[in-house]
């Protein structure tokens, strides 16, 4: 893990879209944050409500996907009842997955990944048309070190020339070899990426030192998955981690994302928050007063904390 550089400026908060787009996600506690009422009115009109919320506190940063259900159109629509917001906002997205659940919360799969020139291709068009255009940044969501995009050299130009655009091309990355999936993006002869979303939190900073070079070369630098899924939170089940954060005084979602942002390599930390009191609490973040080697001893083997987390269920 990495240590916080004293007297850095915190990493900005951002609000993700991933469990306010689409009726079932994998977070802790779910139902009762979101109720049984999971149409599609009700969703945008929480997306709405948040979004507003999430304004109203400051934040200029938000994230969706194309896999993320309707959330790029819930985000869309919301922007166009509120241009004046616009020039002030950095709106991200991804492309690479599609949403496949059929708006159902038992659905047999959920999402469908495909990194190839046509899925790009189809996607990039459906951003546009749910944001009202552009998106600031738009990433390949889930790169992994065995992804065919590495090797289509039509897909990277295309990447390219969208870079070339003004857009900035990056990718997010998942899974235990995320430092291996960046450290290659980032080797690419003319690389088109800048930036980059990846899983970092108190469980698996494993990409620390990968996310450090990042940096280093210039790319914005996204924290997903600051809380770990809802598990680094009061409904979690780190009691470790809930013991450290009452003795620094705060409630464990804050502890884990006031880690985070204190990363001496992170731009952006997004939060998932659903509720009103969740944006609070999380915004309430500060940089952890816990001795490093206590936060350290925290993390898990990356392969056991991805095998946790690919065996959570859709609630």
């Amino acid at each position: 893990m990495d240590a916080p550089v004293s007297g850095r400026r915190s990493a900005e908060i951002g609000l993700g879209l991933a469990a306010l787009g689409r009726p079932a996600y994998i977070t802790t506690e779910r139902p009762g944050d979101l109720g049984d009422d999971r149409g599609v009115d009700a969703l945008r009109d929480r997306t709405h409500a948040m979004l507003d919320a999430a304004w109203g506190r400051g934040i200029r940063f938000i994230d969706a996907a194309r896999s993320y259900g309707l959330a790029e159109e819930f985000l869309g629509s919301w922007l166009a009842a509120h241009p004046e917001r616009r020039a002030a906002l950095t709106i991200e997205s991804k492309w690479g997955y599609e949403y496949v659940g059929g708006w159902r919360l038992d659905a047999e799969v959920h999402e469908r990944k495909e990194h190839s020139l046509a899925m790009f291709e189809r996607q990039w068009p459906s951003t546009l048309a749910a944001l009202g255009g552009p998106p600031d940044v738009y990433l390949v969501h889930s790169l992994t070190p065995d992804s065919p995009l590495f090797g289509d050299a039509a897909l990277l130009d295309r990447l390219r020339d969208l870079a070339a655009d003004g857009v900035r091309v990056g990718v997010s990355t998942s899974g235990p070899q995320q430092g291996d999936a960046l450290d290659a993006a980032r080797e690419l002869p003319d690389s088109p990426f800048t930036a980059v979303q990846a899983t970092w939190n108190l469980l698996e900073p494993s990409a620390g030192q990968s996310l450090t070079g990042a940096h280093d070369d210039g790319w914005l630098v996204v924290v997903k998955e600051s809380v770990a899924n809802g598990r680094l939170t009061p409904a979690g089940d780190e009691p470790g981690a809930s013991a450290l954060a009452a003795t620094d005084g705060q409630p464990l979602d804050a502890f884990a994302i006031g880690a985070a942002r204190a990363q001496p390599w992170a731009d952006v930390v997004l939060i998932g928050a659903v509720t009103e009191s969740q944006l609070v609490s999380n915004l309430a973040a500060r940089k952890p007063s816990t001795d490093a080697s206590a936060l350290r001893a925290l993390a898990q083997e990356p392969e056991a904390y991805w095998r946790a987390r690919s065996a959570r269920a859709w609630t």
